[in-house]
């Protein structure tokens, strides 16, 4: 399952600085996960400061 950002996303950046295949982009008021680029590795979940990146 690829993972999605919950709405405790702060849109600090972090997750898509972590992200191996750039799947996360800026959305509208937080970041967004391409679910047919994400590779489920959890680098996203590792570096979010608030555990906003869940496994769908």
């Amino acid at each position: 399952m690829a993972y999605k950002i919950t709405d405790e996303c702060i849109a600090c950046g972090a997750c898509t600085e972590a992200c191996p295949v750039d799947a996360i982009k800026e959305g509208d008021g937080k970041y967004e996960i391409n679910a047919d680029e994400c590779i489920e590795c959890g680098a996203c979940a590792e570096a979010c400061p608030v555990s906003a990146p869940v496994a769908d």
